[in-house]
């Protein structure tokens, strides 16, 4: 069969979309003014089409799309290069944004990728052949992790995560092990991060530092360690 399925996005103007997506390396391969604003931009087996809203906020969109890729740690780290070397910095609040690289709990290695049109693009590689979440853990600490993993990597909703893991760092009758401390705190800085608060994310990457890991227990939060060099800045 040969169809093919192409996301429609939304956007209030073209040109600040299309200077984004060409900076990640994507090209510009049409662009209409009339009778409406419509682009395409394309890199590799990536096509995405736009189309201007003169009324569209894009602080409010919900516009999104999913992109399966074989490779997304090469991607993720293309993208990352190539908007530090436009804008002088990686951004990972406001639009446009980018977002960790996380394993999910529904099998995918992905992250999140947002432009200044507000629509986000869920970029991942498949990890499982089982695509159903997989059930919160019984355990306090990692279900706390999990389900602030979830608002923070998938529903890009920071504030919600921040509120989970700041809720079970406050119990006292329980204590998580080195692991369980050293991800929910390096996520906590991360979504602080991400919300403008310097304060909070300085403590929290203070604390998480403080964390002592074995050489084994470290390879087993590789993501959260480089995660946490980049808050270092």
């Amino acid at each position: 069969m040969g169809e093919k399925t192409i996301p429609m996005l939304p956007c209030q103007t073209l040109q600040p979309v299309l200077d984004f997506y060409t900076v990640l390396g994507f090209e510009v391969t049409f662009q209409q003014k009339s009778p409406n604003p419509y682009a395409v931009v394309e890199r590799g087996g990536i096509q995405l089409h736009f189309f201007g809203m003169k009324q569209y906020e894009p602080t409010e969109s919900y516009s999104s799309c999913y992109i399966r890729t074989d490779d997304v740690d090469g991607l993720h780290q293309t993208f990352r290069s190539r908007l530090k070397a436009a804008y002088g910095r990686i951004p990972s609040r406001g639009l446009p944004r980018i977002g960790p690289l996380k394993h999910t709990s529904h099998g995918v290695r992905q992250f999140l990728l947002t432009d200044p049109g507000g629509n986000c693009l869920r970029i991942g590689q498949q990890t499982s052949q089982d695509p159903h979440h997989r059930p919160a853990p019984e355990d306090t600490f990692s279900r706390a992790l999990h389900h602030a993993s979830l608002f923070a990597d998938s529903r890009d909703d920071p504030a919600a995560a921040a509120k989970v893991i700041d809720r079970v760092l406050r119990i006292e009758d329980e204590r998580p092990t080195p692991v369980q401390l050293f991800r929910l705190l390096a996520l906590r800085a991360d979504v602080a991060d991400r919300l403008g608060d310097a304060a909070t994310a300085t403590t929290a990457l203070a604390r998480a530092t403080a964390v002592r890991l074995t050489t084994q227990e470290r390879d087993s939060v590789r993501d959260d360690l480089e995660r946490l060099g980049e808050l270092r800045g």
